[in-house]
């Protein structure tokens, strides 16, 4: 049963106009119609290649979750940081680990677990209000050297050493007058 029905189209292979005979028509003939399905066949396998792919590069990462002991190297690939991170987190008590040999680190996945379980910081840094400073109170790291007549290494450490506190104001660093009267003695 042939159809009366003459309708435009537009060829979605080639995008060429065509007459139609039917409105589910959507290729101008045979040609184009071999062409878009080999297309999409195509698609299909690359799509299928790429699914592939994306298991396989996951597929690490899935074992490492697996797994109740971690290496350094795999706990650096879980938590997505570098293996330097991990030895400082380490070092610093934050994560606990058990040290085999002098070649072989293992760390437990639960302590990696409680890691992101701890509280949240009290006050970030931006929330803490800056100390009182009057620069009036204060001597110029210049003026402690040139008066106490102590070396800039000498004064550094001494700073250190007693927690003194530095402020900055522009290219001057001025620390408190009386813990360095105190430290230093009086004025030569």
């Amino acid at each position: 049963m042939s159809s009366n029905i003459r309708i435009q189209r537009i060829c979605q292979q080639c995008g060429q106009e065509f007459t139609a005979r039917t409105t589910v028509t959507q290729y101008c003939g045979d040609n184009c119609a071999k062409r878009a399905y080999k297309a999409r066949k195509k698609a299909g396998k690359v799509e299928a290649s790429n699914r592939e792919t994306e298991r396989i590069r996951n597929k690490p990462l899935e074992d490492i979750k697996a797994k109740e002991f971690l290496t350094i190297r795999d706990t650096a690939l879980l938590i997505n940081c570098s293996r330097q991170t991990v030895y400082n987190l380490i070092k610093g008590n934050i994560l606990p680990a058990a040290q085999l040999s002098a070649r072989k680190t293992i760390i437990k996945r639960a302590d990696i677990d409680k890691l992101f379980q701890l509280t949240p910081l009290a006050q970030t840094a931006g929330q803490l209000a800056p100390p009182a400073f009057n620069p009036a109170e204060c001597y110029t790291l210049t003026q402690v050297q040139q008066q106490y007549r102590i070396s800039e290494k000498a004064l550094y450490d001494l700073i250190i050493r007693h927690n003194i506190p530095k402020y900055r104001q522009g290219i001057y660093a001025y620390v408190p007058k009386k813990p360095i009267d105190v430290l230093l003695g009086p004025i030569l």
